[in-house]
């Protein structure tokens, strides 16, 4: 871990003490980060998407500070909320436009289509994420992990420190977590 995501991390804990000013002082270090994890959402969306990344990065940055009183436990739990919020806003944007253009009917895809979110349709990041949501509903654990890994852009050893379990186990619950995830997209039945 570098000088700076132990940093990060004492601010974390030192905000959810109830230390606003660790949030002023937090806000610059975090913030390059989140661009990068807003951009990598946006190049996964449609030619034309009405948000721009700066917003993205604004409305999950007010979900975040927002959120309460939240128990932060380090930099890779702060950027894994920071992936879901930012999934969250994608996909709420998404369901929007479905409703208004389709009637909401969402396909389904094969998680490598879902995986690399082209310039096609909204409803590859909506079956996705409803797919995560079933998927966390057998085992929250592996969902998180997708999450991080793929939306978060976190490390194995990221994901690891702040779920506490072992690399081993991160990188086990992500290929079970895509397989199961590649079964539900094709509409295979799952276990």
């Amino acid at each position: 871990m570098t000088q700076g995501s132990h940093e990060i991390t004492r601010l974390l804990l030192a905000w959810s003490e109830g230390d606003r000013e660790a949030l002023d002082r937090l806000a610059p270090l975090v913030y390059s980060e989140l661009r990068r994890l807003a951009k990598s959402y946006m190049r996964k969306e449609r030619a034309g998407h009405t948000l721009q990344t700066t917003a993205l990065i604004n409305e999950a940055y007010l979900r975040l500070i927002d959120a309460g009183q939240v128990e932060w436990q380090n930099r890779a739990h702060f950027f894994g909320v920071a992936a879901r919020a930012m999934r969250q806003i994608l996909v709420a944007m998404a369901r929007e436009r479905g409703c208004q253009k389709r009637g909401g009917g969402a396909r389904q895809v094969s998680l490598d289509e879902a995986m690399v979110i082209d310039d096609g349709p909204d409803e590859d990041l909506v079956a996705l994420d409803e797919s995560l949501e079933a998927l966390a509903q057998i085992d929250a654990r592996k969902a998180q992990v997708v999450e991080m890994r793929f939306f978060g852009g976190l490390t194995e050893a990221e994901i690891a420190a702040a779920l506490d379990v072992s690399s081993e186990t991160v990188r086990r619950d992500w290929r079970l977590a895509r397989s199961w995830l590649r079964r539900k997209l094709s509409g295979e039945q799952n276990d």
